[in-house]
């Protein structure tokens, strides 16, 4: 959440940058929430001060009882009588800290100031491309490259209807070496990560509370997207590994010498996606499951934007040592995830859909989480802070799956394997449609 502080010091500059991201921040509101605290607020400092009044004279009178011992009845009844005015002032302020509580937790993040405005993703700004000279050659190709439904049935390891009887739209059963293939690419990922770039695996639950959820961001504004499940306590399955990998330094005071910290996990994924009605229906690119490669960082706030830059490197080399053009695109204002400060998505080539399409996400939130989750480290001079958490997708593994098929099919419908994943396969070097010699 945004800093209460800042709001209460400069809500006017807040609502300037919120509305670059196309946010109208209701001032009205803020104000009347403030006001109601702050009067609540000084209702119950005044009461208190008076009720230790009265209980310093209660003890003045107890020392002095042949003098004052009268006057004990007196003071005890008003104090029982400003302890109960107490009780329904400090619920006053109770409801209004929780009002201004829901408030922030409706805001988005602030952007930071190298985002690039813009209203929608029309405005994204290509940072680098890689391998465009691969994309270059699939364009004087003398054959038309298939998507990766076309090569699925040609390998006969992807099957979309048995995935729709039993689970309905949205979902593929993978078979055989396709199976083994998707395996063969999570697995690459998750050690490439931990062995080259320092991330510490970890395993994590599948299963959530709603305050982990709240946590990262997700809730209460994206409830839709989730997938509930009703029993004794609500529980959530994961949208994403960032939830829990994220959430190990919630309500945690961390030596700042600990930082930074690199996190991953290759866990499921289940989103509803509420909001995606009638795309993507074709295929792996939108599913409601699907494995994903998380990477997160926890940092200090001087190397927040340091580490994304880095970060994004990581889920870089994944996709250069899978030989998959890609792109870089720095996310606009209006494009911004809800918790992001910053954002760059990978959007990957490929050819049998003729378009890029978005691989990872990587972003940065500066203390946006963490005052949500509570998690701070001590600094050297003294005093707490918030940390700075990043996560990225390091990669989606159905859309690696969907990327190399596409991109290393063959005018025959075989797929090349590349080098880094070969060992991942038995040593395996091309796959042979179904039914080919």
């Amino acid at each position: 959440m945004l800093d209460v502080s800042l709001l209460r010091r400069d809500p006017e500059g807040v609502a300037v940058v919120l509305g670059r991201r196309g946010y109208v921040f209701d001032l009205g509101r803020w104000q009347v929430l403030e006001q109601e605290r702050k009067q609540a607020q000084v209702a119950v400092e005044q009461l208190r001060a008076r009720r230790h009044m009265v209980a310093k004279a209660v003890g003045q009178a107890k020392a002095q009882w042949e003098a004052a011992g009268e006057q004990i009845p007196t003071l005890l009844a008003a104090g029982e009588a400003l302890a109960g005015q107490l009780r329904e002032l400090e619920a006053q302020l109770a409801a209004a800290q929780e009002a201004i509580e829901g408030f922030l937790l409706s805001l988005p993040n602030l952007p930071h100031a190298s985002v690039p405005d813009g209203p929608d993703d029309s405005a994204n700004v290509v940072c680098r491309l890689w391998g465009k000279e691969r994309i270059q050659s699939w364009e004087n190709l003398s054959w038309r490259p298939q998507d990766h439904v076309a090569l699925g049935a040609l390998h006969g390891g992807m099957d979309f209807e048995s995935a729709a009887r039993m689970a309905g739209a949205r979902f593929v059963v993978l078979q055989g070496y396709m199976a083994r293939l998707h395996r063969a690419l999570g697995q690459f990922m998750l050690d490439l990560h931990v062995t080259r770039h320092g991330y510490q695996e970890c395993y994590v639950p599948y299963l959530l509370q709603e305050q982990a959820l709240v946590g990262t961001g997700q809730l209460p504004r994206f409830a839709a997207d989730l997938f509930a499940l009703l029993g004794e306590k609500t529980r959530y399955l994961l949208p994403t590994g960032e939830v829990p990998l994220t959430n190990l330094v919630a309500e945690q005071l961390l030596d700042q010498g600990r930082l930074p910290l690199r996190l991953a996990a290759l866990t499921p994924c289940f989103r509803a996606e509420a909001g995606a009605a009638g795309r993507d229906t074709r295929g792996m690119i939108r599913q409601h499951q699907f494995d994903k490669v998380e990477l997160v960082q926890i940092t200090t706030q001087e190397l927040g934007l340091a580490a994304l830059e880095e970060l994004t490197g990581h889920a870089e080399v994944i996709l250069q040592a899978l030989e998959l053009p890609y792109r870089v695109v720095s996310l606009c204002t209006g494009d911004l995830g809800f918790a992001s400060a910053k954002t760059y998505d990978l959007e990957v080539w490929l050819p049998g859909q003729g378009m890029y399409r978005e691989i990872s996400s990587c972003s940065w939130f500066e203390a946006y989480q963490a005052r949500r989750l509570k998690a701070r480290y001590r600094q050297p001079a003294g005093g707490s802070v918030p940390v700075h958490t990043l996560n990225g997708s390091g990669v989606a593994v159905g859309r690696a799956l969907v990327a190399l098929l596409e991109n290393h099919q063959q005018q025959d419908g075989s797929i090349l394997i590349p080098a880094a994943l070969q060992p991942y396969l038995g040593g395996i070097q091309i796959l042979e449609p179904a039914g080919k010699a």
